[in-house]
């Protein structure tokens, strides 16, 4: 194996390495989003776009010239050769071969760096979701208290002036309606913050079930290419 190809077999183990250590189950996506929000991650932002490009390019034409040796030595005739030189035969199918094995290494390299920054993209979305989430029902939950508590203290005003008409029979005075009005007032807007906190809280869970489903999907397709490379080693020893 030439030096070039030596290097984007290292890329790519290194590529399997990093996607196994992402989809770790035990390390979840808030600890890795603070992980990714270190400053040595914030100094090399600036290049990470060119470099990313230009590890697609570079990949691209490798697998590009993979596949143009796989053509050469797959198209060939060698029969006539082969007759004047008992050797020649072995040594087209051992070109043919490594121009096979260059075609699926930097094919599968380049497929993983692009399911790579996908799925830290989508680590910190989900992340980003988990942790909206948990402000949301926090707001929630302090909402609905506050709504249990005005509920309690309307019902408290309204036994307190039944029982009142019952013993005096008198008029109420408006100026005493105040504080039922207002209470009853504050009650209608925490019931509608309620509402609206319930209703992002759906909104924000449907994401996040959105985001782990695609996720495992990644994962899943990930273990399935690592046991297809591994079954080509195990063919190719």
């Amino acid at each position: 194996m030439t030096l070039q190809w030596t290097a984007v077999a290292s890329f790519l183990y290194a590529e399997i390495g990093v996607l196994v250590i992402l989809c770790l189950p035990f390390i979840s996506a808030q600890r890795w989003q603070s992980i990714f929000k270190w400053s040595i991650w914030n100094r090399l932002s600036q290049f990470w776009n060119k470099g990313f490009l230009t590890m697609i390019i570079i990949l691209i034409v490798l697998f590009l010239d993979a596949l143009r040796e796989v053509r050469k030595y797959s198209n060939s005739d060698q029969s006539k050769d082969s007759k004047l030189h008992p050797n020649m035969f072995d040594h087209m199918h051992m070109k043919l071969f490594r121009a096979q094995r260059n075609l699926y290494i930097s094919g599968f390299s380049l497929f993983l760096w692009l399911v790579m920054r996908r799925v830290v993209t989508l680590i910190n979305q989900l992340a980003t979701a988990m942790g909206t989430s948990a402000a949301l029902q926090t707001q929630a939950e302090s909402a609905n208290k506050a709504a249990k508590k005005y509920m309690e203290d309307n019902e408290m005003l309204k036994q307190a002036l039944t029982d009142s008409k019952a013993e005096g029979g008198k008029t109420q005075d408006p100026e005493e309606n105040k504080p039922l009005k207002s209470l009853t007032e504050e009650l209608k807007s925490s019931k509608d913050a309620l509402k609206k906190s319930n209703s992002d809280l759906d909104a924000m869970k449907k994401q996040v079930e959105g985001l782990t489903k695609e996720y495992d999907r990644l994962l899943q397709e990930h273990q399935e290419l690592q046991n297809q490379l591994d079954s080509g080693d195990k063919k190719d020893n």
